[in-house]
């Protein structure tokens, strides 16, 4: 096969991949759901080969299960799973704004700064995907501002398993966006910034636990709600 071939099946796979990743962790995608390769590539406009590569890959990641029948869908969600991703996104993510602490330039922390007034917009004008984007920005404006190599890329992949949970809460908040998010939706990233500032990692790793558990609690809450309708295991 002519590597120019290859390259673009390559291209193609990786865009694609990028496409139903992003999708993912949005919370496009309802819990238990099937992806059909041949669908998929209707709606994405290609042929069902980089699909299939790119559910293969995120399948490899834990972002979706293949089952005994060769299906491949989003994960269930549970109870169990949600305290399990809480766990180790304060793990990761709390370490994360630790190291960010020492590392952290002017211009990041104002690029923070411009996020929180863009995401406070959102929230007031835009509804729930707007916001929800703007969360995810300032976030990883800080994890990489770790300078880690390691450390994104862990909580992109926990952030891409969270995707099925966002998607219970997509569920329940409209636009315009409701509480708690409305009146609050930036207050931990104003005490987050003000921790990078003063240098202090207990202070920003604080603030980075106390957004991530405010989320955590919120869906706790929703999926003991649904827990009938959505057949939630604990």
């Amino acid at each position: 096969m002519p590597i120019s071939r290859i390259v673009k099946r390559t291209t193609l796979q990786a865009s694609v991949y990028e496409e139903l990743r992003t999708s993912l962790i949005r919370g496009h995608f309802d819990p238990g759901q099937a992806l059909i390769a041949q669908t998929l590539a209707e709606t994405l406009q290609t042929s069902t080969m980089p699909v299939r590569g790119a559910l293969m890959q995120l399948a490899s990641e834990n972002a979706l299960e293949v089952m005994p029948t060769g299906t491949v869908q989003v994960p269930q969600v549970s109870i169990s799973r949600l305290q399990d991703l809480r766990v180790a996104r304060i793990a990761l993510e709390g370490l994360a704004g630790e190291l960010a602490c020492e590392r952290i330039t002017a211009e990041q922390l104002r690029a923070l700064e411009r996020n929180i007034e863009e995401h406070e917009r959102a929230i007031e004008h835009d509804g729930l995907y707007p916001m929800l984007d703007k969360n995810q920005e300032f976030h990883f404006l800080i994890y990489r501002a770790s300078q880690s190599t390691v450390l994104p890329h862990l909580i992109e992949n926990l952030w891409l398993q969270f995707g099925p949970y966002m998607r219970v809460l997509s569920k329940h908040i409209g636009a315009p966006v409701s509480m708690p998010f409305s009146d609050n939706g930036t207050d931990f990233h104003y005490l987050i910034v003000v921790g990078l500032k003063k240098k202090d990692p207990v202070a920003t790793r604080r603030a980075i636990e106390d957004d991530i558990n405010r989320t955590v609690d919120l869906l706790m809450q929703l999926l003991k709600v649904d827990a009938a309708d959505l057949k939630i295991s604990k």
